[in-house]
């Protein structure tokens, strides 16, 4: 009698196991993990009603938090949205599973040319796609910076934030700068006229001793308060991405509050950087991954979610349906003048990331 029970618990466990697989294997969920603020309102919905898979989407606001979450395993997510040079360093550590192009057949649409620059980070473009890219400048308070500073305020070039005599006057209408040590110290090391993607960690003290001064002229560290603080005047100037500022301007106009907000790639240069979409390779649903990726490189996708955030892509069959408005603004699409300035950042050893991690948490604490 035991043995015949013992039987039957057996065959239960198996049947359970098994239905726990299919259900697995049918549930119809994709967990997405973006950027804060980066992505049209009707997406998700209409991928759901496309595709009857349901999306689970959750934000962050800097690269660290997801590498984090990476790199620790177990996310839990199976579409994330890593930047380029964060992208590079988490293939190298085995994190992303490849792409399956065959169940990606919108990946021609894609800029080869972008694509050739992402495969610096990704050796023949087998890990991610290039969702959406941008520069790293300046946003500010048009009218608020004029008024303290006057007609010539510099607003052209990195000494309205990078000398002290103009940040000084600065702070009394807010300063935010991005919570980013892979973006504030190679402008740092950039406006000096250093390499910005320098291995030297002597060159890393002398960007240090460039901000520390100014330190005291900055409200705060975020990479991603500063939208809806220039947006209201809660601040005059932000070093930030240009889509997010873009989005502060067009925030500004709609609330009709007065608050004039520009964004400038200044002429000393700034970085070029891409956003990309890949799958963890412990990624609990890889197929609905590879539909959402396929369905975002819908040109009329792209489109729609490039018209919202203000952001570039790199989907050319997407262009035509880009809002002229967009297409034709310099803090979005660069000129050829301003492109000669970009640079783009690389993959760091370990060591200099910790420099620059160890620097970068010294100007902030102020330790």
């Amino acid at each position: 009698m035991l043995k015949n029970f013992l039987k039957k618990l057996s065959l239960m466990a198996v049947l359970i196991a098994f239905s726990a697989t299919v259900f697995a294997a049918e549930e119809k969920v994709v967990n997405v993990f973006n950027w804060s603020d980066y992505i049209a309102e009707d997406t998700l919905a209409l991928f759901e009603k496309e595709t009857g898979i349901k999306v689970v989407y959750d934000v962050f606001d800097s690269n660290e938090v997801l590498e984090t979450k990476l790199l620790a395993g177990g996310s839990g997510f199976d579409v994330v949205v890593p930047s380029d040079t964060f992208l590079g360093k988490q293939i190298m550590a085995g994190v992303f599973m490849p792409l399956d192009r065959a169940k990606i057949p919108n990946h021609g649409n894609l800029d080869g040319k972008l694509m050739e620059v992402l495969a610096s980070k990704d050796k023949g473009n087998q890990h991610a796609i290039i969702y959406m890219w941008g520069t790293t400048g300046i946003g500010y308070n048009v009218d608020k910076v004029r008024a303290i500073l006057g007609e010539d305020a510099p607003t052209d070039s990195w000494d309205l934030v990078f000398k002290p005599e103009y940040l000084s006057k600065l702070k009394q209408c807010g300063v935010a700068f991005l919570d980013a040590p892979t973006e504030i110290l190679p402008l740092a090391l950039n406006y000096l006229g250093m390499d910005p993607n320098s291995l030297k960690k002597s060159d890393y003290q002398v960007a240090y001793d460039l901000l520390k001064p100014i330190r005291p002229y900055i409200t705060y560290f975020h990479s991603s308060k500063y939208i809806n603080d220039l947006a209201n005047g809660d601040i005059c100037v932000a070093i930030g991405w240009s889509g997010d500022v873009i989005q502060a301007q067009t925030r500004a106009a709609e609330a009709e509050n007065g608050v004039n907000v520009a964004y400038v790639i200044p002429k000393e240069g700034a970085v070029l950087w891409f956003d990309t979409m890949a799958i963890p390779k412990d990624a609990k649903h890889p197929e609905n991954a590879h539909k959402f990726l396929n369905f975002i490189l819908k040109p009329e996708v792209t489109a729609g979610i490039s018209n919202y955030v203000a952001y570039a892509n790199a989907n050319e069959a997407s262009y035509p349906l880009i809002d002229k408005a967009i297409m034709d603004d310099p803090g979005i699409y660069p000129t050829a003048e301003a492109k000669k300035n970009l640079f783009s950042g690389i993959v760091f050893p370990p060591k200099i990331d910790r420099v620059r991690t160890r620097v970068f948490t010294k100007l902030k604490t102020g330790q």
